[in-house]
C-alpha cells in the first residue's frame, strides 16, 4: 500500500491536489495526468449573446444533428446532448430498477459510483462473461487506462444477451474519436438496450466546455432528456460544439497528429527506461517497478502524470503539447 503522502488524485488534471503533494515544484505545471488533446480545437470570438441569453431549443437540435452525423448514428432523434458523461452516466444508470451492475475493469472509477449512486449493487470485473449476467453493464470502449478494445461483434453480442432480461448496456467510448472508430458501437443504437457515451472534451482538448452525448434509442433519448431538464448544454458549448463536430478536416489532422504524437511519447518512456504496456494516441500506460518514485520525481519537477492506487507499477501519460512541454518532460526523466 501507498504512503499517505502518495494517495492518488482522485481524477486527472486536480493541480491543486498536485501542489500539496509537492509544495515545491515549479510553476506551472505540466500536466500529463489527463487524457486530452493537448492542441485544443481553436476558438474563434463569440457573440456576447451566447452568455446573456438562454439557449435556444434550435441551437440543442442543431448541435444533436451535427453529433449524430459525425458519431454515425442513425439519425438525431437517437442522440441527447448532456454537461458532461458523468452526469448522463447517473441519468443512464437510474433508467434500470436497482439491480446489479457490472463493470469490465480495470477501469475508470467514476462509473462504479455512478451506478451505485443509482441504486446498483455494483461490481468490477475483469471476467467478461461476467457482464452478461447483470442488470447493468459498463464497457469503456478503448479502455482507461489501458487502452483495451473491445470488438464490435462481442459488444453486440453481449447488449442481446442482456437485452432478453431487460438489461443495458453503457459503452463509454470517450476515447474513441482518436480510436478504431470501426468498433464503435454509434450505428447500432437502434437495436435497442445500448447507450453508447461520447465525449467531447477530451479529442477536442476542450473539457472545460462540459459537453458529451449520449446515443441511444429514441425512447431512452426521450427519459435521458426528461432527467437532464431544460437547457442542458451552454450556448457557448452549442456553437463550440456544433463548429468543431462539422469541421472533418481538422478532427482528420488531429487524428493523425495525435497518432504521431503518442509514437514519439513511447520512444521517449523507452529511452527512459520504462514498458509502454498500452494506452491510446490520448494517452499511453507505462510500467516500472519504480514507478512510485518515478512519480515522485517527476511531482517535484512539475510534472504531473497519473498513478494508481492498486497497480503502483503503472504510471499513465498524457501528450505533451508544445515543444517546450516535451523538452521538459525528457529532462525530468532523464533526472
Amino acid at each position: 500500500m501507498s504512503s499517505p503522502d502518495l494517495a492518488p488524485l482522485t481524477h486527472g488534471g486536480d493541480l491543486g491536489a498536485a501542489r500539496k503533494l509537492f509544495p515545491g515544484a515549479p510553476e506551472p505545471f505540466l500536466d500529463l495526468s489527463t487524457g486530452i488533446n493537448p492542441n485544443p480545437y481553436p476558438i474563434r470570438q463569440l457573440p456576447p449573446e451566447l452568455f446573456t441569453e438562454l439557449p435556444q431549443p434550435e441551437a440543442l437540435e442543431g448541435l444533436a444533428q451535427i453529433a449524430a452525423s459525425g458519431y454515425g448514428t442513425p439519425s438525431q432523434a437517437h442522440i441527447v446532448a448532456a454537461p458532461g458523461s458523468q452526469i448522463v452516466m447517473i441519468c443512464a444508470a437510474g433508467l434500470l430498477a436497482p439491480g446489479r451492475a457490472a463493470i469490465l475493469g480495470p477501469t475508470y472509477a467514476e462509473h462504479a459510483r455512478a451506478a451505485a449512486l443509482a441504486g446498483h449493487a455494483t461490481e468490477e470485473t475483469e471476467d467478461a462473461a461476467r457482464l452478461g449476467e447483470a442488470t447493468l453493464a459498463v464497457v469503456v470502449n478503448p479502455n482507461n487506462p489501458d487502452g483495451r478494445v473491445t470488438a464490435k461483434p462481442a459488444l453486440l453480442s453481449l447488449a442481446d444477451r442482456l437485452r432478453q432480461h431487460g438489461g443495458l448496456l453503457i459503452v463509454d467510448e470517450a476515447f474513441m474519436d482518436a480510436g478504431p472508430e470501426r468498433e464503435s458501437l454509434a450505428p447500432e443504437v437502434a437495436r435497442g438496450g445500448i447507450v453508447v457515451l461520447r465525449s467531447f472534451g477530451k479529442f477536442y482538448g476542450l473539457p472545460g466546455l462540459r459537453l458529451s452525448f449520449a446515443l441511444t434509442t429514441p425512447e431512452i433519448v426521450e427519459r435521458l432528456l426528461a432527467a437532464l431538464g431544460p437547457w442542458p448544454v451552454s450556448g457557448p458549448a452549442l456553437a463550440i460544439g456544433s463548429r468543431a463536430l462539422a469541421d472533418v478536416e481538422w478532427k482528420e489532422a488531429a487524428r493523425a497528429s495525435l497518432a504521431t504524437a503518442a509514437e514519439r511519447l513511447d520512444r521517449l518512456l523507452g529511452d527512459a527506461g520504462l514498458e509502454v504496456i498500452g494506452g491510446t494516441p490520448l494517452f499511453r500506460l507505462a510500467r516500472s517497478s519504480a514507478a512510485e518514485r518515478l512519480y515522485r520525481k517527476l511531482g517535484e519537477q512539475g510534472v504531473l502524470v497519473r498513478r494508481f492506487d492498486r497497480r503502483p507499477d503503472w504510471l499513465r501519460f498524457g501528450l505533451p503539447g508544445s515543444e517546450a512541454e516535451w523538452l521538459r518532460l525528457t529532462e525530468a526523466l532523464k533526472r
